[in-house]
C-alpha cells in the first residue's frame, strides 16, 4: 500500500464511528513514518550528492581582505560593493546604523571613500569550511588627513556564483579608543 493510500485510510479512520482499531492505525502510523524518513533521507542524499566544498587555504582567505582593500583605493563604491553578496550585512566602523542592503551599503561606502582609507591587518583569525570563511581580528584604518583608526573586525565569506563574496561583514572601533 502506497503512503496516499494509508493516508486515505487514515483519513476513514477518523472519521470512522467508534473506537480505532489498531489493526488499521499502526499500519498506517507506519508507513506514514517510513514513507516521510525515506522522503527526507532521499532530499539528504541528493543535497549531499549536488554539493561541493570548495577548497581553499588560509593564503587565499587572507587575500579577500587584500582584495576588499584594494577596492577601496579606487575610489569607486561600486567597485567595494562588488564584494558583497546581494544579501550581505554590513556593521560599519564609523557609523551606528547596519547596512542590509546593497544600496545602504553602496550609501555607507560613498562616505567612507571620501577619507581615502587604506587598512592594514594587525592581528587575524582565519577558520575555512565547506564553502564558507571566517577572517577576524584586529586592523588599522589611516586617512589621507593622516588620522587613523584601530578596530575590531569579522569578514565572513560565502563561496557563490564561483567566487568568494562578503555574506557579513563588522567593524568596531575599539573600546579603548572610546573610553574618557
Amino acid at each position: 500500500m502506497t503512503v496516499t493510500a494509508h493516508l486515505r485510510d487514515a483519513s476513514a479512520v477518523r472519521s470512522s464511528p467508534g473506537p480505532l482499531s489498531r489493526a488499521r492505525w499502526v499500519p498506517t502510523l507506519a508507513a506514514l513514518m517510513l514513507g516521510a524518513a525515506a522522503g527526507t533521507a532521499s532530499a539528504q542524499d541528493r543535497a549531499v550528492s549536488t554539493a561541493s566544498c570548495v577548497s581553499a587555504d588560509r593564503a587565499q582567505i587572507a587575500a579577500l581582505f587584500d582584495r576588499w582593500n584594494a577596492s577601496l583605493t579606487t575610489g569607486s563604491p561600486d567597485r567595494v560593493i562588488a564584494n558583497y553578496a546581494p544579501d550581505a550585512v554590513l556593521l560599519p566602523t564609523l557609523t551606528n546604523e547596519p547596512r542590509t542592503t546593497p544600496a545602504e551599503i553602496r550609501d555607507y561606502f560613498v562616505k567612507f571613500l571620501k577619507n581615502k582609507p587604506q587598512g592594514t591587518i594587525d592581528k587575524r583569525v582565519i577558520k575555512i569550511d565547506c564553502n564558507v570563511a571566517q577572517d577576524v581580528g584586529t586592523y588599522t584604518f589611516r586617512f589621507a588627513d593622516g588620522s587613523s583608526v584601530k578596530a575590531r573586525y569579522t569578514y565572513v565569506y560565502q563561496w557563490r556564483d564561483g567566487q568568494w563574496l562578503i555574506a557579513h561583514h563588522h567593524s568596531s572601533a575599539m573600546p579603548e579608543a572610546t573610553r574618557p
